[in-house]
């Protein structure tokens, strides 16, 4: 035993993975999985029979979450592959900076500076009309292994 005492530097997230492992043929459509490295939401699965000394396949058809891309993949059914865990949280929208970012109010009264406005042209339009107008914006944010982009918006009205 040594009288040394040990400092550990804490983390934010407590050393949580960025994923999870998940057995290939319990991962359902509308599920998510990460493919090439990116975190992307199943929109269609189909299982193919075992060959002859083989394993049965799962073929994952995915869209990319953040980008929008198509993705596919191969994996035998009894094999695991990452999940992704992809968490969505609502802020208030405060303002929108000139350089393309947005301020955001978090549930404990701090603000959040580090968002850039959406690149979806509908929904730029949206927010952009909407704090033009002086509407009260709630702004969703979906984060999934150590990305952020806003997905949507809903106006909660002046009352």
């Amino acid at each position: 035993m040594s009288d040394e005492e040990h400092h550990f530097e804490s983390k934010a997230d407590a050393g949580a993975s960025k994923t999870y492992p998940q057995q290939a043929g319990t991962i359902r459509k509308n599920g998510h999985i990460v493919i090439k490295g990116r975190p992307c939401k199943v929109v269609e699965v189909s299982t193919s029979k075992t060959g002859k000394h083989g394993h049965a396949k799962c073929h994952f058809v995915a869209i990319d979450i953040f980008t929008g891309k198509k993705l596919e993949d191969i994996v035998p059914s009894s094999h695991n592959c990452d999940v992704p865990h992809v968490n969505r949280t609502d802020y208030q929208l405060i303002d929108i900076s000139e350089d393309g970012f947005v301020s955001l109010l978090t549930e404990n009264g701090d603000t959040k500076d580090d968002l850039r406005l959406p690149t979806d042209e509908t929904l730029l339009k949206q927010l952009k009309d909407g704090f033009s107008e002086g509407k009260d914006l709630i702004l969703s944010v979906m984060s999934a292994m150590g990305e952020e982009q806003i997905c949507g918006l809903k106006d909660i009205g002046k009352n």
